[in-house]
């Protein structure tokens, strides 16, 4: 398993941009296929975007299609959520995970490490 560090979210009004990072430990981080979900208030976790463990090969909710990339730097170990065009409804705490599957994976239940999370609010 890899241990993972979330970083970068914050308070951001509606329309404006954030970039969420991901630092993993381990020397295997490359071979990790990782993905990004969120929670908020009362709702249950869903899936943001994943990048497989080459970093070619993206997916997306259709919710955030178009606004937010993924990408992944395997010689920093780490992965990086870019968030444009923030919407209100984007607010919750964002998970970074990691799954052994290094093809491209959507399903938490696929992912066996998870970061503590980070706290994105967007001001509407």
């Amino acid at each position: 398993q890899v241990q993972l560090v979330e970083s970068g979210g914050g308070l951001v009004q509606a329309g404006g941009s954030l970039r969420l990072s991901c630092a993993a430990s381990g020397r295997t981080f490359s071979s990790y296929a990782m993905g990004w979900f969120r929670q908020a208030p009362g709702k249950e976790r869903e899936f943001v975007a994943a990048i497989n463990w080459s970093g070619d090969v993206t997916g997306y909710a259709d919710s955030v299609k178009g606004r937010f990339t993924i990408s992944r730097d395997n010689n920093k170990n780490t992965v990086y959520l870019q968030m444009n065009s923030l919407k209100f409804e984007d607010t919750a705490v964002y998970y970074c995970a990691a799954s052994s599957s290094g093809g491209l994976v959507l399903a938490g239940r696929m992912f066996g490490s998870w970061g503590q999370g980070t706290q994105v609010t967007v001001s509407s």
